[in-house]
């Protein structure tokens, strides 16, 4: 707990995660530094940080020419950005808040979930399938929404152990972390993303990898048998715990075999109880099934919680059924990747919108993924590069409010209406949840 007594220490970006990070280090008694990007009078958080003491700074590489013991770095702050390498330069310690979290509190037991797409889901089935066996000892945090050094607030992780933690982490968490070792980890998959705020494919691949970077022969690391690149970049990047397997395709620890699920080559429950859509979620089933058991679950929770579950805000999320028209929220679509994914969790008659802030990603895999498309729409900034892209005749509309509108009107029955943007909010919102809201509420009042 005095770890950080009277240490001097920058937190770079607030948000959630910035703001948790800056009250455990009060806790501790740190002398705290935050530095944000927006004007001092767009931080609503601002009075409430100068009563715990915390000078507040803007975002300047004058402030990160300073001398602190320590720097927190919020995921929005990119790795590659000239303020963090400058950082290093100089030999200041820079640590993301997952490693602060970790450090301070007591032994837990930690499931970390790690990929391109399937993170949430997968964390949040992992989290119920846990906590329909361990009760109260099981807690859900990190990229999902709950950072890692709230839950330690909230549940004083800093005097109780013990606990089970599904814990989702992006490639920013992962960058910068240093003791951080989970008794059970995984890359879900490995496709194109975050190539700007990463410097490179190849940085961003091996960031992910970094998940295992302190595991131990004792403990548990499962492999994606269908990924390549995972093959690849765990041979770039050799990892020490043990391998447990999980497959769609093959033979694997982990399995799906005709119309059934298997665990270590023991049925686990047919396809036909499954209630989310799409294949892709049956992986999602079968690594949060493997993390569970290797928990200590024993298969009938396991098979009963999974039976149960019907899916995250946002990722395929069934919204509304209108006139034979039925409506899906897969607003977490902030890549390509997960549009595809999406797309082949239908077979016809999609009508696709996309838009957002552009990422520069090609849409070329996803127009060879096309087949149950029927109409394109594209909104927002990006909106006319992605639509375009896919269809050169697809209509271009300004917002969502607007595409919404025209796909209701150019919809008939048996149709879906399927919002999966294939990139970023931030041109009209303030993140996929805005957005993905939005939309339900203009679904709402079609």
């Amino acid at each position: 707990m005095n770890t950080y007594k009277n240490k001097k220490v920058l937190v770079a970006g607030l948000a959630k995660s910035g703001m948790s990070a800056i009250e455990l280090l009060h806790r501790c008694g740190a002398r705290i530094i935050a530095t944000e990007k927006r004007s001092l009078d767009q931080i609503k958080e601002l009075d409430y940080l100068h009563s715990l003491g915390v000078e507040v700074l803007p975002q300047t590489m004058e402030v990160f020419e300073g001398d602190y013991d320590l720097v927190v770095k919020n995921p929005a702050v990119p790795p590659v950005s000239k303020e963090v390498q400058r950082l290093k330069e100089r030999g200041i310690p820079v640590i993301t808040e997952i490693e602060l979290a970790y450090t301070l509190a007591k032994p837990q037991h930690y499931c970390a979930i790690t990929g391109t797409n399937g993170k949430t889901t997968t964390t949040q089935l992992t989290y119920e399938i846990l906590h329909a066996f361990y009760g109260d000892k099981a807690l859900v945090g990190g990229n999902i929404g709950t950072p890692l050094c709230q839950l330690v607030l909230d549940h004083d992780l800093l005097h109780n152990e013990g606990n089970y933690i599904s814990l989702e982490i992006s490639n920013h968490q992962l960058v910068d972390i240093d003791t951080f070792r989970p008794e059970a980890s995984v890359i879900l998959n490995l496709t194109p993303d975050h190539i700007a705020t990463m410097g490179s494919l190849e940085n961003y691949y091996r960031s992910k990898t970094l998940v295992y970077k302190n595991a131990e022969e004792e403990d548990i690391f499962l492999y994606n048998l269908d990924d390549p690149l995972i093959e690849e970049y765990t041979e770039k990047y050799p990892f020490r715990a043990k391998k447990v397997t999980f497959s769609l395709e093959k033979e694997a620890d982990g399995c799906l075999k005709g119309e059934k699920l298997y665990l270590y080559g023991e049925e686990l429950m047919p396809v036909s109880e499954v209630r989310i859509v799409g294949k892709h979620n049956l992986q999602n089933i079968l690594v949060s099934s493997l993390l569970a058991y290797h928990m200590g679950v024993d298969r009938k929770t396991i098979r009963e919680t999974v039976a149960a579950f019907q899916g995250v805000e946002h990722r395929i999320e069934f919204v509304r059924e209108l006139d034979g028209v039925r409506y899906y929220n897969d607003s977490k679509a902030t890549n390509t990747d997960a549009t595809i994914t999406a797309l082949k969790a239908f077979d016809a008659n999609v009508i696709l919108l996309v838009g957002g802030s552009d990422k520069g990603l090609s849409m070329d895999d996803v127009r060879k993924n096309m087949k149950c498309v029927k109409q394109v729409i594209g909104f927002g900034a990006a909106g006319k590069r992605l639509a375009t892209d896919l269809d050169p005749s697809a209509p271009v509309v300004k917002d969502l409010s607007e595409a919404v509108k025209l796909a209701h009107e150019l919809s008939v029955p048996g149709d879906t209406v399927l919002l999966s943007p294939t990139t970023a909010s931030f041109d009209q919102y303030s993140g996929y949840e805005e957005r993905g809201r939005h939309f339900k509420k203009l679904v709402s009042e079609l």
